[in-house]
């Protein structure tokens, strides 16, 4: 009998961890088999379901007191996805199997016959094993091809147990699955509502365009049945593609909570989350036991819509005012913090009172004003000066929901996104800046006030005397007027796009 290692992976986050898997074999003591290494239930039940596996895979399990040390024993192990290391690391030990295996990573659960199911969070873990200079990785076959967007690394589908064993001792051989990298993105085909299907709201269709080519956060306003949410689920149809950088950090966010299907291993568009009003602020943005990414972090790239904005929890609305700031939402725990990315477009939809007919020219409100006053005080002033669009979505009339002429669809307001948002690529080439919302005041500086007409100063003087608005709405209003002006193709600011940004803004 030998000491036998393996390694493994754990997810901390969205980043890997490597884990080796010590297992010793002693003919002393009783039969048993401990597991040590801060290992939690999932873990500690692996040892019934790795000997089942073994037994019943045809093979012997090893008689004597089996000891397995996941390190480092300071890192809390969760979920099943040990049970392949461990049940590789025992057979080793034992004799069974003879082969290197001290240069590859192995991952998955096991289940009782022998068969390998799917892991969570294979991408991160494999990516942590690149950067350690491991090249050869044994996953789940249902995970390979999420494995496979790794270029540079020899990736095993694994089916069985007994299948795994049988190639490490080379009586059949596994053939690798072929790498294919992150694929560029390519222009699928939009399921979803178009905005050719909405009739009139041509401003609110305009302001949706500004705040998809610069990143901005909007908040809509309006009676209901005026369109807000046909509106905002119309928003993902006008996002730019993304890149593949962008595309492998969503599909690792996904990876990890256990939403990526094993039938499509990449997420290929821009996520779109519309959470209830019910949702707990630990849904939100994230944590729990064992903590899992949220909604703000599985909308990362995408969009997160909050349809009826005042009737969400007060202390739901607040935790979001850092990750809008922030572009990250970081879980303190006792055993310490995780941090994940939340680089998303916060789109709002909500009433402006109660009953919802509050300064409609048509409909009666049967709100009294206190009661009006209360409910729009339900959202705090910080967390809408982080808002940088304001618009109103009135009824629409009946020559415009009975006409037969359609509006412009949404591929060709996708260009003028996309356009503006390579003018912003090639602004932003050397810095982690995305897109205009992302700028920091001095890129607000550089690139907005410095390049900016004098009507334009004059006018941005007016509105900030005019209006009373923060610092943070000072530059909201810049870095909306540089996404109008390079919708238009302008390098310098003028009054018109500036007049633009303003009026977007929400009168006191």
């Amino acid at each position: 009998m030998v000491l036998a290692k393996v390694l493994s992976c754990a997810v901390v986050g969205l980043e890997g961890e490597i884990v080796e898997c010590e297992v010793d074999v002693s003919r002393r003591g009783l039969n048993g088999l401990a597991m040590v290494g801060l290992p939690d239930a999932a873990v500690k039940e692996a040892k019934d379901r790795v000997e089942s596996a073994i037994k019943n895979s045809g093979f012997r399990f090893p008689n004597g007191r089996i000891v397995v040390n996941l390190a480092p024993a300071d890192l809390r192990k969760e979920g099943p996805t040990y049970d392949l290391p461990i049940a590789v690391g025992i057979m080793a030990a034992a004799g069974q199997v003879v082969a290197d295996i001290g240069a590859a990573v192995f991952l998955g659960e096991l289940s009782l016959d022998g068969q390998v199911r799917h892991a969570q969070g294979i991408l991160p873990m494999l990516a942590l094993a690149r950067e350690r200079g491991i090249r050869t990785a044994y996953v789940p076959s249902k995970d390979a091809a999420e494995a496979a967007l790794l270029p540079d690394m020899t990736i095993f589908a694994v089916e069985s147990l007994a299948a795994l064993l049988n190639h490490l001792a080379g009586s059949a051989p596994i053939a690798p699955t072929t790498p294919t990298g992150i694929p560029e993105s390519r222009d699928l085909s939009w399921e979803g509502t178009d905005f050719a299907d909405i009739k009139g709201q041509e401003h609110v269709k305009r302001a949706l365009e500004v705040a998809a080519a610069g990143g901005h956060n909007v908040l809509l306003s309006g009676p209901p049945g005026s369109g807000k949410t046909l509106l905002a689920r119309a928003m993902p149809s006008i996002l730019p593609r993304m890149s593949p950088d962008e595309t492998l950090e969503v599909t690792k966010i996904y990876s990890v909570a256990g939403l990526l299907p094993s039938d499509t291993p990449l997420v290929a568009r821009r996520p779109f989350r519309a959470p209830h009003h019910t949702i707990s602020h630990a849904g939100l943005v994230g944590g729990g036991r064992n903590p899992r990414p949220g909604e703000i972090s599985l909308s990362h790239r995408g969009v997160l819509f909050l349809d009826e904005l005042p009737e969400f929890g007060q202390q739901v609305l607040e935790v979001m005012r850092q990750p809008l700031e922030d572009r990250l939402v970081t879980i303190s725990r006792a055993q310490g913090s995780i941090t994940y990315p939340a680089n998303f477009m916060l789109v709002c939809a909500q009433n402006p009172c109660p009953c919802g007919y509050a300064g409609d020219p048509t409909r009666e409100c049967s709100c009294s004003s206190s009661t009006v006053t209360r409910y729009q005080k339900r959202v705090s002033g910080p967390l809408m000066d982080r808002i940088d669009i304001f618009i109103e979505v009135p009824p629409v009339e009946y020559e415009k929901l009975s006409g037969e002429a359609s509006g412009e669809p949404s591929s060709a307001v996708r260009e003028r996104v996309e356009d503006a948002r390579r003018v912003q690529r090639a602004r932003f080439e050397d810095t982690r800046t995305i897109c205009n919302a992302e700028m920091a005041p001095s890129e607000v500086r550089e690139h907005c006030q410095t390049r900016m007409d004098e009507q334009a100063h004059a006018l941005l003087r007016l509105a900030m005397a005019q209006l009373s608005l923060s610092a943070r709405a000072f530059h909201r209003i810049l870095k909306l007027a540089r996404t109008v002006a390079d919708l238009d193709h302008a390098e310098i600011i003028g009054a018109h796009h500036l007049a633009e940004a303003v009026q977007y803004r929400q009168r006191g």
